[in-house]
């Protein structure tokens, strides 16, 4: 089964530059989006057609950094279609990089048509439309619900158990790798403490993991914006550290954990001996990608 895999560690950050060949008045963002498109993500999906950068989204984009619900004009949904949102941050010259390597399912999807973008310092707020199933609108509702509670909405069925499955084997299989030690890449790891299970970690994973099944995307950032340490805040962990590895079609526990200890950076989130706690859930995808989403999230919490 082909498995998607992707890592974050502290805080998730992106950001991008104008590229030649596209307007130069045009939003940096807005550009980037056109050069991952016309590039097919450096040729990792299908070439999708340019999208138009529209004003009401730049709008929108702007009011969404300013506090605001991600919506169009006046609070209202975008006539006949959803909106996403993007929130990134970096220095604009790794910009294209990092959408490309985060968000490119998202960006480069053939269903949207207009893009529209704000930038203040070095962050970029992207807002793209197009016919979607599942206005974002109604994720940003859904999400906000979740990460109060710490947990799915009561609205959402349990996930289905998965076979072979518990955070505290998944718990086992880590602290045995963090006690003998290991190679990641071309780094070698000594043996490193054990970490303990946090309820809030892993509340904050099965949050996203579900997010992620329902609405079919793949991302660090969720559809409301939020990253990684943005969830862990909202369930009140404090925390001075945050690392997240995700993946997706791994059928099961061992399946995913080989995946992530055969990738350098997931490595060395499993390896980082400034963590201490850690949580980590699964869940069905729907639709055509009915594979399992798996969040694993880890933290060191404040003294």
């Amino acid at each position: 089964m082909r498995c998607t895999f992707g890592l974050v560690a502290w805080m998730l950050g992106a950001a991008l530059a104008a590229t030649a060949g596209v307007a130069a008045t045009e939003p940096d963002a807005v550009a980037a989006v056109a050069v991952l498109r016309a590039g097919g993500c450096g040729g990792r999906v299908a070439l999708s057609a340019p999208l138009l950068h529209s004003a009401v989204l730049d709008q929108a984009a702007q009011r969404w950094a300013e506090g605001g619900i991600l919506t169009a004009q006046g609070g209202t949904r975008y006539p006949d279609s959803g909106l996403a949102g993007v929130h990134v941050q970096a220095p604009p010259a790794r910009l294209l990089e990092v959408l490309s390597s985060n968000h490119c399912s998202q960006l480069a999807a053939r269903e949207l048509t207009q893009v529209g973008a704000y930038a203040r310092g070095v962050e970029s707020w992207i807002v793209v439309a197009g016919r979607r199933s599942a206005p974002v609108a109604d994720a940003n509702a859904q999400y906000a619900s979740t990460v109060r509670r710490g947990a799915v909405p009561s609205s959402v069925a349990p996930p289905t158990p998965i076979a072979g499955f518990s955070q505290e084997r998944a718990l086992a299989l880590v602290n045995a790798v963090r006690a003998r030690g290991t190679r990641c890449g071309n780094r070698d790891f000594a043996p490193v403490p054990p970490l303990s299970l946090s309820g809030s970690l892993g509340n904050v994973a099965q949050g996203h993991a579900t997010d992620m099944a329902q609405h079919g995307y793949f991302e660090h950032t969720d559809l409301a914006g939020q990253t990684p340490a943005d969830r862990v805040r909202a369930v009140g962990y404090h925390e001075r550290l945050v690392g997240e590895n995700i993946a997706y079609g791994s059928p099961t526990l061992d399946d995913v954990m080989r995946g992530w200890l055969d990738s350098p950076g997931h490595c060395e989130n499993i390896m980082d001996p400034r963590f201490a706690q850690m949580g980590i859930a699964s869940d069905h995808g729907h639709g055509s990608r009915q594979g399992l989403y798996w969040v694993q999230v880890f933290a060191e919490p404040t003294a």
